[in-house]
Parts: C-alpha cells; sequence; structure tokens
C-alpha cells in the first residue's frame, strides 16, 4: 500500500497538534481541543486544503495512556491506518535535538513516520473485556501500593525506634485500613477472574497460562494485558526483550568489554511479575529448584541464574499459547 500523507499528532489532555508530511517535509499544522469536535475540524481542513485521501494516510502518535482514547476511538470509526508508537522509539530515531514544544512534536512525528513507514505496525485495539481487565489491574496496583506505604513504618524495624505505647497505636490507627483495603484487593481479584470466566476465549487462555509452574491469576491476566491476548506479539524471544530479561553483549573492540546485562529500557511490571514467579519456582522441590542450585554449584552468578529461569518460563508460556495446550512436564525439553 503506497502512502501518501503522514500525520503526526502530539497528543495532551486538552488539545491535540496535528502535523501534515507530505513528500518528506511538513506542510501543515493545527491545534484543536481533544475531542470528536477538533478531531473533525482537522479532518475537514486537510481535506479540502491537501485533497487528502486517509485510506492512503497514517496517522502516527505516541503512547499517552487515556488521553489518546478519543482520538483512537475516532480513527477507528474511519477505518483509517493507525500507528501508536513508543516516544522513546520516537525520540531516540530523531538524533541530537535542541528545544521543543507541541508543535515542534507534532512535526517530529510526523517526519518519523515518513522516514521509517517500512517498520508500520497497524494499531490492533484491544477488546473491551480486556480494557475493562487493564483498569482493574491499575486499580489493584495503586490499592496494593497504599497497603505497603501503611505498613511500611509499622514493621518490625520499627520497634527500635518508636516507644512500645507509640507502635502500638500507630498500629491500630492503620490496622482497619490495612485489612479493609486488603479486602479490596481480593474483591478486584475476583472481578478480574469473573471477567475471564465470562469469556470463553479468556478462560481457555488463563488455564494455559497458569498450567506452566509458578504462574498464577495476576501474572498470568498481567501477560494477557500486555501482549493484546498475544496479539501484539507472538515471538517469546521480542516478548523476553520486551520485559527486560534478554542480556545484551558489551563490547568495542579489545578496550570494552562488559559481562552482558539486561537492559534497563524493559516493562518493568511485567518483569516484576515474571520474576515473582521464578522466585516462586524456585522455593519449591521441583525442577528449577534443581536447575538452580545445579548452576550457583557450578559457580554461576545468582542474577545470571534467576535471569535464564525468567526466560525460560516465558518460552514455555508462548509455546504452549501457540500449540493451545496445556503445559504439561512429559512434553518439555529438559533444561540444560
Amino acid at each position: 500500500m503506497e502512502i501518501n500523507h503522514f500525520i503526526g499528532v502530539d497528543v495532551s489532555k486538552g488539545t491535540l497538534d496535528f502535523s501534515l508530511a507530505q513528500l518528506g517535509k511538513v506542510v501543515y499544522h493545527l491545534r484543536v481541543p481533544n475531542s470528536n469536535t477538533g478531531i473533525v475540524s482537522f479532518i475537514k481542513e486537510i481535506k479540502e486544503n491537501f485533497n487528502v485521501d486517509l485510506s492512503f494516510t497514517i496517522f502516527c502518535m505516541e503512547h499517552n495512556g487515556i488521553y489518546n482514547n478519543i482520538l483512537l476511538s475516532f480513527l477507528k470509526k474511519l477505518k483509517t491506518n493507525i500507528w501508536v508508537e513508543s516516544a522513546l522509539q520516537i525520540k531516540q530515531s530523531q538524533g541530537m535535538m535542541r528545544g521543543k514544544n507541541d508543535k515542534v512534536d507534532s512535526g517530529r512525528i510526523a517526519m518519523y513516520a515518513y522516514r521509517y513507514q517500512e517498520n508500520y505496525i497497524p494499531w490492533n485495539p484491544p477488546r473491551e473485556v480486556i480494557i475493562q481487565i487493564k483498569q482493574l489491574l491499575a486499580i489493584r496496583s495503586r490499592v496494593v501500593e497504599a497497603i505497603k506505604q501503611l505498613s511500611t513504618p509499622i514493621g518490625k524495624d520499627a520497634e527500635i525506634f518508636f516507644a512500645k505505647g507509640d507502635l502500638k497505636l500507630s498500629r491500630k490507627c492503620c490496622d482497619c485500613s490495612i485489612k479493609a483495603m486488603k479486602k479490596d484487593v481480593k474483591a478486584i481479584e475476583k472481578q478480574i477472574k469473573d471477567l475471564i470466566q465470562s469469556d470463553t476465549y479468556l478462560n481457555n487462555l488463563l488455564k494455559i497460562i497458569t498450567s506452566v509452574d509458578g504462574i498464577g491469576l495476576m501474572i498470568a491476566t498481567t501477560i494477557i494485558v500486555t501482549t493484546n491476548e498475544f496479539k501484539n506479539f507472538s515471538c517469546a524471544k521480542k516478548f523476553a526483550c520486551y520485559s527486560g530479561v534478554v542480556p545484551f553483549e558489551h563490547s568495542s573492540g579489545s578496550s570494552i568489554k562488559k559481562r552482558p546485562r539486561v537492559s534497563h529500557l524493559a516493562n518493568k511490571t511485567v518483569k516484576k511479575m515474571i520474576h515473582l514467579a521464578t522466585l516462586t519456582g524456585i522455593r519449591k522441590n521441583g525442577e528449577f529448584r534443581d536447575y538452580y542450585e545445579r548452576k550457583k554449584a557450578e559457580g554461576k552468578h545468582t542474577m545470571s541464574v534467576l535471569n535464564a529461569i525468567r526466560n525460560k518460563l516465558i518460552l514455555r508460556i508462548f509455546a504452549c499459547v501457540r500449540d493451545n495446550r496445556l503445559f504439561e512436564k512429559k512434553h518439555q525439553i529438559l533444561l540444560a
């Protein structure tokens, strides 16, 4: 498909900055309210003044969370080409830059789409049930963080720094709140489970993922939402890289030689979840624990061994999803 126009959009809470690139040059800019009315006014302008055919146009924007929702919903109805790209990816592709504002940023996004159009990946909208689960996961995360904040100053270590009477009072004040929030967490998890069980495909996907040792409801749900039901990620190695568990070499000639390290450019939430699954796997008797102890006895670094297990978990999950089957030990390849 030949693309004739590239539109970069800088999205903010209240406004949308549109820049139109044609023949490798930004030829038009317009700022409109972040609303359906604003989007309609921009599309009307470019159709009248630049003879834009939306079927041969790409709208490119950065991941901006909920601020993108109005624009994405509108463009989805128009069935035009949508490209939602990582802000860091766009920034690093620009080289050295000086200064920024919304107008400049939208122009840079438009030129990014023009220069790298061969890398265009169509936006794959999540289903409504995935959006609902994602919102519940976000709320759960906030409640868990609040529990952590309330629990920290009244932990066992606090006994050293507080008088007994003060410590007892602090615990009494927070106990009810902590108990109530823990009930909220359980209620949220039940809502998530009910939503998944109400959807045949998701319920089957959950059973497959949780059949892998160490993977529970919340870890499986996070993976399902992050991969958009494995539509955005079909390759286990790419997802492992995205999750920050793939080590990369750092060397240059004979003067610079560092031990391979994982990149800090990763989805930290997924990485944390996979790490928790790994710790669960090595705590109980089984192959992961045997593998961990064997590699430690060989002198391997602890984090290197844990990272290897994290990779194995991801590979197993993707293999089972690909083959649409539950994980069975008799099917596994023996750990090296």
